[in-house]
């Protein structure tokens, strides 16, 4: 469904268990940066009624998800460290484009936006059937399905209101971008990393 190109090794939950406070102070901070997304994208598209309306429900729904992490992190006696920043996320910024119409960047920054949701979707995906840890085996998998969500959320919003890009083969190209990224990652207890 997701349409990656390169699946995460197993063995990446191995990493992540050695020190569950740093990917659980990382996964925060990735649910506030995509609320803080989502609330850009709003800011520059709110004459799209319907985006704004479902992508507020989306930003509340990460924000909830910060809170959720922090609860985790708080209940086992954990600090949530500093803010990290996502190498990741940088690169597919990068890939982005910003030029041309400012319909083509609103384009884009949906299927970014896709992209990393499709991303943490996988990722979570493969904590939910790995991690020995039951409780935030559970998590995750619940988190798994709302993520997958919000991806297909991103992309029909992409599809929706493009009005020159294809958006099929742009989002081909995002994958093929994102394949070969992935494959700098998966060595961190980070939830891209």
């Amino acid at each position: 469904m997701l349409g990656l190109k390169l699946v995460t090794d197993p063995k990446w939950v191995n990493i992540v268990e050695s020190n569950i406070e740093e990917i659980l102070t990382d996964h925060a901070w990735c649910e506030q940066k995509a609320a803080t997304n989502i609330i850009t994208i709003i800011t520059y598209n709110s004459e799209h009624e319907e985006l704004v309306t479902d992508l507020l429900e989306i930003a509340k729904e990460e924000l909830e998800h910060f809170q959720m992490v922090h609860n985790i992190i708080k209940e086992r006696g954990l600090k949530l460290g500093r803010e990290r920043k996502d190498h990741y996320v940088n690169e597919l910024f990068k890939f982005m484009k910003k030029d041309g119409s400012r319909n083509d960047a609103f384009v884009d920054r949906l299927l970014f936006s896709a992209m990393i949701e499709a991303r943490s979707c996988e990722r979570f995906k493969v904590l939910s059937q790995n991690i020995e840890d039951r409780e935030l085996a559970e998590f995750y998998r619940k988190l798994m399905i709302s993520e997958a969500g919000h991806y297909t959320t991103f992309l029909g919003f992409a599809r929706k209101y493009s009005e020159k890009v294809d958006v099929d083969k742009r989002w081909a190209e995002w994958l093929d971008f994102e394949g070969k990224l992935i494959t700098n990652y998966g060595k961190t207890e980070t939830v891209h990393g």
